[in-house]
């Protein structure tokens, strides 16, 4: 398999950045729901929880920082016939997929107000710590960051996580089952196979 994209294939790079952002997505979501429905507040297990999907956030930055630069770098495979909407639709969405994979954990950082113990072997400084901080949101916007905390929090938990990145996947994945059972296409073929 070569590392690269082809005209016809997605290669061995794009494909594993691809599966890694979906397990990191997953295991996001595991970890908070874990934590809201299994844990009691202030407990070491809900602190665990906490810790594990902030650590799975960060590892979500930067892993699309890296897809974000190998799609820049590499060639995109030719798309599958389809009509002009088909194409236009698939484009629309893996753009809204590209723009929600960055802002929910940029929110989802630049929101929380604890230090990220990332995966409990070294702290990463919350948001509210850091210069950029003081800079832009304190100096420059005179807010407190509980006053900043709010809308972005919303952002991130009520907009993006409660629904939007949901129909996002569930439609990526729709596509892809879609055009490999009813189209007969390549389209899923492309990022599955060892070809």
């Amino acid at each position: 398999m070569a590392l690269k994209n082809t005209e016809s294939d997605y290669g061995s790079i794009a494909k594993w950045i691809h599966w890694i952002t979906a397990i990191l997505f997953l295991a996001a979501y595991v970890s908070v729901y874990y934590r809201q429905w299994f844990t009691e507040a202030k407990t070491p297990e809900n602190w665990s929880a906490l810790q594990l999907h902030l650590s799975f956030g960060v590892s979500i930055m930067v892993v699309v920082g890296l897809r974000v630069v190998w799609r820049i770098m590499d060639q995109t495979p030719k798309p599958e016939p389809g009509s002009k909407l088909e194409h236009m639709a698939a484009h629309v969405g893996h753009y809204m997929l590209y723009i929600v994979m960055i802002i929910a954990p940029v929110t989802g950082y630049i929101g929380t107000g604890v230090n990220t113990e990332f995966f409990f072997m070294f702290d990463i400084p919350k948001f509210e710590s850091t210069e950029i901080f003081k800079y832009v949101v304190s100096d420059g916007l005179g807010l407190t960051f509980a006053e900043f905390e709010k809308p972005i929090d919303f952002i991130h938990k009520e907009i993006l996580g409660a629904w939007l990145i949901w129909v996002l996947i569930v439609g990526h994945a729709g596509a892809a089952l879609f055009h490999h059972f009813v189209k007969k296409d390549r389209t899923l073929l492309k990022m599955t196979s060892n070809k």
